[in-house]
Order: structure tokens, then C-alpha cells, then sequence
């Protein structure tokens, strides 16, 4: 399936659900795009910063991995989702998540209609990375797997039994690859 332009789904959520506060001289005040391929473990988010190149540093990045085949009613969601959080910081001027502005505005809207579902966590299917690297600790010989190299780790057991809860470079986790097929 087509990835479908966010900007037209954008303006009528804007017009339907937040009374075209998140738009000025026909401009969204936040820029609204599809990730590049590389956001794999969640549908979206939104970001603003100094170093956010979106307008006026702020934007709406969709995942096209995870949400490319899904139905509409997902993308729907999701930007909807991450519209919240830009109406709560740009118009409401609060900080927070997932806090009592967001759960009011996502109860308005999911009761207003029922064409798509605002939740506060997505359940659609992400691809879970496998672990590349196999630690040990060379004390107690105790493996964890890991996704990736993690500097000065240590055995947090042997660390707490023989030094008394500080890290000790005698503890540090030997890392090994694990061999795929």
C-alpha cells in the first residue's frame, strides 16, 4: 500500500478536533512527514527543540515501517496521537506527556467519533531487534544478551556481593557476538 499524505489527513484532524488552533495563515504550525525508514519501534512522535528542523522547531514524524501496512484508521491514530501532544505544547503552553490534558482531549475525541481509536500506547506490530552480543561476567560467569556494546558495564550481583554496591573494574562483562546463521 501507497504511504498516504499526512498533510490533507493533518488539516481536517485540525478542523475536527482542535478548532484549527494547530494552523495559522493556512500554514500547520508544525511540520508533519514520514521517517525515513529508520524509525522502527514506535508509530510516531512528537518533537520540538533548537535543534528540530521542522517549522518553528517543532514536528510530527510518522514510522513508514510500522505503519505502511496498516489500515488507515492506524496513521489516523497515531497522528492524531502526536497532534495532541503538539496542541498541548503549542496552543495550552504546558509541558507534559501523557498527562490529564492529554487523557481529556483523547477521551473528547474517541467519544466524539469511531472511525480510529486515540490510545496512550499503540499494540501494532513492531519488529524486535535480536540481541548481537552475548555478556558475561567473569566472575561469576552469568550471560545477558544485548543489543549492543554497552561501555564499563558490570555485574550488578558481583559488583553489590563482593564490593559492596560500587562498581569495580574487576567485574567489567566480557562481550562476545553472537553468530547468526
Amino acid at each position: 500500500m501507497p504511504l498516504l499524505p499526512l498533510l490533507p489527513i493533518f488539516h481536517r484532524l485540525n478542523r475536527e478536533y482542535f478548532d484549527g488552533l494547530l494552523v495559522k495563515e493556512h500554514e500547520p504550525i508544525v511540520s508533519v512527514r514520514w521517517s525515513d525508514g529508520r524509525l522502527r519501534n514506535t508509530a510516531g512522535f512528537y518533537q520540538r527543540g533548537p535543534s528540530v528542523a521542522g517549522r518553528n522547531g517543532c514536528q510530527i514524524v510518522l514510522s513508514r515501517p510500522v505503519l505502511i501496512n496498516l489500515p488507515k484508521s492506524a496513521i489516523q491514530s497515531t497522528l492524531c496521537h502526536e497532534m495532541i501532544h503538539a496542541w498541548i505544547d503549542r496552543v495550552l503552553k504546558v509541558r507534559e506527556a501523557h498527562g490529564p490534558n492529554f487523557r481529556a482531549r483523547m477521551q473528547e475525541i474517541n467519544a466524539s467519533q469511531n472511525e480510529f481509536e486515540v490510545n496512550i500506547r499503540h499494540n501494532f506490530p513492531v519488529q524486535n531487534k535480536r540481541p548481537k552480543w552475548i555478556a558475561t561476567c567473569p566472575l561469576c560467569g552469568t550471560s545477558s544478551f544485548y543489543k549492543r556494546l554497552l561501555k564499563g558495564a558490570a555485574c550488578k550481583h558481583c559488583c553489590d556481593i563482593l564490593h559492596g554496591g560500587k562498581w569495580h573494574a574487576s567485574c567489567l562483562l566480557i562481550y562476545e557476538p553472537i553468530l547468526r546463521n
